[in-house]
């Protein structure tokens, strides 16, 4: 039976075993590296039936907290989250010092970071990419696309998108390694001052293809984050669609209260 909560109603018995096991991940009494007890296991100790413990690791699995492996079980992840410090990590400060936004988070969490470059070259531009950047759809952009990893885990994918007419005299954004920090070091050395960024967030679970790519259980939650850079000349001169397991972030930010 579920137990009563406000309005009459009852919580389904399969949420209220995710929400146990999702405890003891949480409160470290199953901790990353062991398995989490087999169906059969959950079958008995909870005395309820094998669709309802499927149903409880579905939610389990949705949390991020655990990876599954057919045949293999699910075990507990050993992947604490990465602080964004939003405020902080593009300001021009961590580019002086030749490190790129993504270094510069990642060494602030103590992380080993890496990167590894997928694709850089002209495409057409989408839809959506295209309206932000302010040409028309199929207009010919530099794409620049990565996958990120923290201590070795893949933890997000990214993708840039700049005009052509602003980077093509501009050879080092064509290089895998653009230089001590990063493109948009390089597109302020060219003469494009940053005024802002702005950054849109969606949570949604992965598809089939992105959890593969990060590594992630099937339904994962993901972080899709679309950011345009704008210049002091008001000018969008990239947009970086990303995606990220959202296990692996928090985001922090700093809103002024004044005026």
């Amino acid at each position: 039976m579920g137990t009563a909560v406000g309005g009459g109603r009852s919580v389904p018995r399969y949420v209220q075993i995710a929400d146990e096991i999702i405890q003891q991940i949480r409160a470290g009494v199953l901790k990353p590296g062991d398995m989490v007890p087999s169906e059969s296991e959950l079958v008995e100790r909870y005395g309820v039936s094998g669709g309802t413990i499927r149903k409880a690791m579905v939610e389990v699995r949705a949390s991020g907290l655990v990876d599954t492996r057919h045949g293999k079980g699910s075990m507990v992840k050993d992947r604490p989250p990465v602080r964004l410090r939003s405020s902080d990590r593009f300001r021009a400060s961590h580019r002086r010092a030749g490190k790129a936004a993504y270094l510069a988070e990642s060494a602030q969490s103590g992380a080993t970071a890496k990167v590894s470059v997928l694709y850089i070259g002209p495409m057409e531009a989408p839809e959506e990419i295209a309206d932000r950047l302010g040409v028309p759809a199929g207009t010919q952009v530099l794409a620049r696309r990565r996958l990120y990893f923290r201590n070795g885990v893949p933890v997000e994918t990214a993708s840039s998108y700049l005009p052509w007419d602003v980077v093509k005299d501009i050879p080092q954004l064509f290089a895998e390694n653009p230089g001590p920090g990063g493109i948009y070091a390089r597109l302020e050395d060219d003469g494009h001052t940053f005024a802002e960024f702005v950054e849109t967030l969606q949570a949604r679970p992965a598809s089939k293809a992105e959890a593969s790519e990060l590594a992630l259980s099937p339904g994962a939650p993901v972080v899709h984050l679309v950011r345009d850079a704008l210049t002091e000349a008001g000018r969008v001169v990239e947009v970086c669609d990303t995606l990220m397991a959202a296990d692996q972030f928090v985001f922090e930010y700093h809103i002024p209260a004044a005026d």
